[in-house]
């Protein structure tokens, strides 16, 4: 299929072709159809997949062919700032050829200023919800007029406790209305929440907890107190044009990324104690080349579409096996190629048994030739009597799910 065979406006068509999109992807091409004939739809797909793109060419497609007004048309709701930064971007790409007004609404920065734009008029806001709703409390914005709600990203906003946010977004919208819902995982919190928001929506499913087969998936058994050593002779002995090194907490980011600097490799780090500011200064230079080393929290795990990222590396395992798969899906974008490297210590292992079973395979696991790892432990990191008990017990269950599996 083809972009072309969507039957889009001139505007769309010629905005589509400059930039550079020929063949739709599997998301695009179930969705885009059935969301021009006004259907909502409830989706799930993997950043990664396209679906930015296919709830916003249908849905400007639908506002280039309805009345214009000074309040909102459509309103897109992301869990963070980035995400709702990245997709007013792609957004205004898109429309480029046409007069449409998109802002992206989000905390961090001047709300004086999104209330002098959000008087002037607008067709689409990309929000976050606390701020969106902060706007209809200040009367800077109505949504009586709204056409079209997308919810991007639903189960990380359910994660973050957002949903009285959005309850009180959806009750200041008219009940008719065209709702899209994207998820990459399909939780029960989720369908209940498409029974009260969705009117008998189309069902797109792609690739569910599934990294791309293009992701070479590789990992790294180190001991806990050599795992920084290991990733610096990782970053200079392998070809890394760029990697984005996931932690679990931010204390653990800002160490490592003190460290790494010390070697005299080009750094940037990002978390959510970051003002907006710097966290953009951050991905701007990370996403230009300028340094290819980005240090981040799960804050980057998912919606951060940064192109010809070639590794991922886990520095520190997610607490779930579905957060393993968002961050590895940073890199290998849109069929490209990637390799994700994980780092396992001992104490790791019941949450490798856990990830491998939701994969339905074993990763491969690799040893660096040249990397001592005979260095004696010292006493901080060894494991307490209570890990290697819960350790222990992790292992015997991951066991049994093997064996259940392997039937």
């Amino acid at each position: 299929m083809k972009f072309n065979e969507f039957k889009l406006s001139e505007p769309l068509v010629r905005a589509v072709r400059e930039m550079g999109f020929a063949e739709p992807t599997p998301v695009q091409e179930h969705a885009i159809p059935a969301a021009i004939q006004g259907r909502d739809i409830l989706g799930t797909a993997q950043t990664g997949t396209g679906k930015t793109v296919a709830f916003l060419l249908p849905s400007i497609e639908k506002m280039l062919q309805s009345k214009v007004s000074k309040h909102p048309r459509m309103v897109v709701l992301a869990p963070t700032r980035e995400l709702a930064n990245q997709i007013a971007d792609e957004a205004r790409a898109l429309s480029r050829f046409t007069p449409l007004r998109i802002i992206p609404v989000f905390g961090g920065v001047s709300i004086q200023r999104q209330t002098k734009r959000l008087r002037r008029g607008v067709d689409m806001i990309v929000a976050t919800p606390g701020r969106l709703l902060d706007h209809i409390h200040r009367g800077n914005v109505r949504l009586k007029n709204l056409e079209i709600l997308i919810l991007d990203e639903a189960d990380r906003m359910l994660d973050m406790g957002f949903l009285p946010d959005i309850d009180r977004i959806v009750y200041e919208i008219p009940a008719r209305r065209q709702t899209m819902l994207f998820s990459a995982t399909m939780p029960q919190a989720i369908i209940s929440l498409t029974h009260r928001f969705l009117m008998d929506p189309v069902r797109i499913e792609i690739d569910t907890a599934r990294p791309p087969d293009t992701i070479k998936q590789q990992i790294y058994p180190v001991p806990k107190h050599l795992k920084t050593s290991l990733l610096i002779e990782l970053l200079k002995s392998r070809n890394v044009e760029s990697a984005l090194i996931f932690t679990r907490t931010k204390q653990a980011a800002d160490i490592l990324t003190s460290k790494l600097r010390e070697t005299g490799l080009p750094i940037a780090e990002i978390h959510g104690d970051f003002h907006q500011q710097k966290r953009t200064r951050a991905l701007d230079r990370f996403r230009e080349g300028k340094v290819r080393i980005l240090v981040a929290t799960n804050i980057a795990a998912r919606g951060l579409d940064i192109e010809g990222i070639s590794h991922v590396i886990n520095f520190d395992l997610p607490d779930q096996s579905e957060t393993y798969v968002h961050r590895i899906g940073r890199t290998a974008r849109v069929q490209a190629l990637g390799t994700a490297w994980t780092l396992v210590t001992p104490e790791d292992e019941p949450l490798i048994s856990s990830i491998e079973y939701m994969l339905g395979k074993k990763i491969e696991r690799v040893h660096l030739p040249e990397f001592n790892y005979n260095v004696p432990t010292p006493d901080w990191a060894r494991p307490s009597a209570k890990t290697i008990l819960r350790n222990t017990f992790s292992k015997q269950t991951d066991a049994q799910r093997w064996r259940a599996m392997s039937r």
